[in-house]
């Protein structure tokens, strides 16, 4: 695991756009994504505009995701949410169908989705990771955001760069 968020990319003064997907449940923690999400967008990637679209649950984000991506083209979707673990292996098969899900979004639209679903253990954990300062998953997914929209942009621009060929 992770103790440290990743360096914050140089700003960006490109104008773009960010589609944030977050889910209400637990809410206290996904609000507190949202909100560090949001901040840091405004720092790495200041000319963006920023759309959000709640929904209820984890398990509603990635068809979310398909239908934005199917109406409209944003440089980027960060997904937040978070699910806390219980008795039962719930969790687990939502966790995994949510993460499944928001990669083949990514590669059948070749459109960044930077995925801070959380599945946590407890509060503790989800504390420390959504609204806490060292481990904080907000702005580590802005962060994500704005490196790949720069990826991209250079990928459309000049096509991916190729290593040196090694001659003997």
């Amino acid at each position: 695991m992770s103790t440290a968020l990743p360096p914050r990319p140089r700003s960006s003064r490109r104008t773009l756009r960010v589609c944030i997907v977050a889910s209400t449940y637990n809410e206290e923690f996904t609000n507190a994504l949202v909100n560090n999400a949001v901040e840091e967008l405004a720092e790495v990637l200041p000319n963006a505009r920023v759309d959000l679209v709640r929904v209820p649950g984890a398990f509603e984000i990635p068809v979310t995701i398909e239908a934005m991506l199917r109406h409209e083209q944003p440089s980027c979707v960060i997904a937040l949410g978070l699910i806390i673990r219980g008795s039962t292996e719930h969790a687990d098969l939502v966790a995994r169908s949510v993460t499944d899900s928001l990669q083949q979004l990514a590669i059948a639209h070749a459109t960044p989705v930077i995925h801070e679903v959380l599945l946590v253990a407890d509060d503790q954990q989800a504390h420390a990771r959504c609204i806490g300062d060292a481990l904080n998953r907000g702005r580590e997914a802005a962060r994500a955001a704005a490196s790949m929209v720069k990826v991209m942009a250079e990928i459309d621009r000049s096509g991916p760069q190729r290593p040196p060929s090694r001659h003997a």
